[in-house]
């Protein structure tokens, strides 16, 4: 099953500090669906953001153990999955 929409693809831009070291590289971080390949996610950052894009590289996060509170029971955060799409030129704007 494909993911539909270009905003059903990318959750959000990840501002970090790393991620503002890449984007002077033309390189930028989005958190993405765990469902998206790497057609869905290019195509979809150069709909939403009218660039071109050179290639997508994705990792996947698995969530952390977490407690809420001093309560013994142990939940789980979600996992979720992170691509680093290269820019041919332009930039994407961050405000």
């Amino acid at each position: 099953m494909s993911v539909k929409s270009p905003y059903d693809v990318i959750t959000n831009l990840l501002i970090t500090e790393k991620s503002a070291l890449l984007a002077e590289q033309q390189k930028y971080a989005f958190k993405v669906s765990p469902r998206a390949s790497k057609a869905e996610i290019a195509a979809a950052v150069e709909t939403i953001y009218g660039v071109k894009v050179v290639s997508v590289n994705l990792m996947n996060y698995h969530g952390k153990p977490k407690r809420a509170g001093r309560s013994p029971i142990v939940g789980r955060r979600a996992n979720w999955k992170k691509a680093v799409v290269t820019l041919a030129e332009g930039a994407i704007e961050l405000a």
